[in-house]
Order: C-alpha cells, then structure tokens, then sequence
C-alpha cells in the first residue's frame, strides 16, 4: 500500500475545510465535531464515502482507504471512551510502553536478572569461541 503524500496546493485545500484541525504533508488531523458527527452517521448506516464526500472531502486526494481507517478508528474509540475519547486527542494515551521494573515483585526481578545473566555468559562464550577461532585463522596466515 503506498502511503498519500499530499502537495503545498492539496494541504491549502484540506486546511480550507472546516472539519480539518490542522494537515501535514502525510497526515490530516480532523476536528473533534467532525468525528463525533462522522461516528453517529456511519452508526445510523451511512457509509464513509457519503460521510467525507458531503463533509467536502476530496476522496480522490485523501484515498478512500484513508476515510475508511479513520473512520473504523473513531468508531473503535467512541465504543471504548464514548464521545469524550473523541473530543480528545488519544494517539498514545493508550500504549503502556515497557512496563517498570518498579511495579515487579521480588520472584519476578529474580527472574528476570536470571535470565539476563544466562543471556549474558551465552554472549560471553560465543565470542570466547569467536577470539579463539581468530587466533586459529592468524596462526595459518603466518
């Protein structure tokens, strides 16, 4: 799938439209009132094309594809948070990222330094084996 790159001419034409916040040259950010009223049209059975082409949206700019994954996205969160998921920004709110050692219990920081130490005298020996076969390879060069 080739992702859309928008032109400085297309990125003038989305920023006109009122639903848009704000668009980059990959990206368009929508207003929360265009989501929220995006959701409950497609809810009562209206598709996303319908949605975009009557919200003054280009399709053939933005890709198809493009309405139908924001709108399956906005509809993913309004049935998680309801309407305030959509009148916030939520991109990475949701990611709990690596989690902490803090919140480990001792048995499981055990664990894991077991684990570490057993990847690192693993590392140790291959490169023990490396340095050896090195040595090999001078001693028949010379």
């Amino acid at each position: 799938m080739s992702k859309i790159i928008f032109n400085e001419h297309q990125i003038r034409l989305l920023e006109a439209n009122p639903n848009v916040a704000s668009v980059s040259d990959r990206a368009i950010q929508y207003t929360s009132e265009f989501k929220m009223s995006a959701v409950k049209e497609n809810l009562t059975g209206k598709g996303p094309m319908q949605i975009f082409i009557e919200a003054g949206f280009d399709l053939e700019m933005i890709g198809l594809k493009k309405a139908q994954s924001a709108l399956d996205r906005w509809r993913t969160t309004y049935k998680t948070y309801g309407e305030a998921g959509l009148l916030e920004e939520r991109r990475g709110k949701g990611s709990a990222g690596r989690p902490t050692s803090k919140l480990l219990s001792p048995e499981k920081k055990l664990e894991k330094a077991e684990a570490r130490i057993k990847y690192l005298e693993a590392e140790l020996e291959l490169l023990k084996k490396l340095e050896a076969l090195e040595r090999q390879e001078k001693k028949r060069r010379f």
